[in-house]
Order: C-alpha cells, then sequence, then structure tokens
C-alpha cells in the first residue's frame, strides 16, 4: 500500500478482502495479504479484526482466517488424524507430507509440524529416516491429539 488512506490502511485492505470474499476467491495467508498490501501484520490483523466483529470472517485454530460459515469445523488435529481413514491408510504406508499437508488443508507448516508432533506422541505416526512419515497404530476415539 503506496499511500496513506485518511480512512485508515486497514479499513481499505478490510474492503477490499470482504469484495473478494463476495467473489469467492480464497482468504490469503497472513503472510501473504503482508506481501501484497505492503503493511505490517498488525495492520493486517486489524483488517480481519474488523471483518470477524461484522461476521464476515472467523478465527480457525492451527488454520487461519476463512470466510465465516465455510469450511470444515473440525479442529485441524481432528482433520489431520482424520487422513489415515478418509486415505485408507494402514499400519507401515506413509503418511502425506507436510507440504502436502499444508496445501491440502491450507494451514501454515508451523501448525502442521506441531499436531505431527503431537501425533507422533500418541504413537500413530513414525518418522522413517528417509521415508518420513508412517502410520503406526490406526486411531482410535482416544487416540485423538
Amino acid at each position: 500500500m503506496s499511500d496513506a488512506s485518511p480512512r485508515g490502511t486497514y479499513l481499505v485492505i478490510a474492503e477490499v478482502l470482504r469484495e473478494q470474499i463476495v467473489e469467492g476467491e480464497s482468504l490469503p495467508s497472513e503472510a501473504a495479504l503482508m506481501r501484497s498490501h505492503g503493511v505490517s501484520r498488525n495492520t493486517i490483523r486489524r483488517a480481519l479484526k474488523t471483518l470477524e466483529a461484522e461476521g464476515v470472517v472467523e478465527a480457525a485454530p492451527g488454520i487461519g482466517w476463512r470466510p465465516a460459515g465455510s469450511g470444515d469445523r473440525r479442529s485441524l488435529a481432528d482433520r489431520m488424524n482424520d487422513v489415515i481413514t478418509e486415505d485408507s491408510l494402514k499400519v507401515g504406508d506413509t503418511y502425506p507430507s507436510e507440504a502436502k499437508l499444508c496445501e491440502r488443508f491450507d494451514a501454515s507448516r508451523t501448525a502442521v509440524r506441531r499436531i505431527l508432533a503431537q501425533m507422533e506422541g500418541t504413537g500413530l505416526l513414525a518418522t522413517v529416516h528417509g521415508k518420513g512419515r508412517t502410520v503406526r497404530a490406526l486411531p482410535t476415539p482416544a487416540s485423538r491429539p
């Protein structure tokens, strides 16, 4: 954003995001918004908080922001846990890579890594040198991270 706005830069960004959401576009990450608008994270968050107060977007723990009422309401941990069942993985099968999980769930690498560590800690996954992560056990309701 090259010129300061008399309305407040965050309000201008909020309006741009509102229009993108109405047009059905996905909501970029905070980092992507910072780059595209040339502003700080605080300015982006203020714009997002404005839209949240209006009911246009909602915070999705472990994922970021998304249009209100859209998408899967399960936590990232539950969705990553369910990959084993949804992809019909068996013990010993390779679990999807971090990059594929980030893309699949539109989540940050940090969030994905945190959940993967939890899944390893509960015994669902194991890291095999040179192979990535493999399924070590099949999920049960009690094994959810």
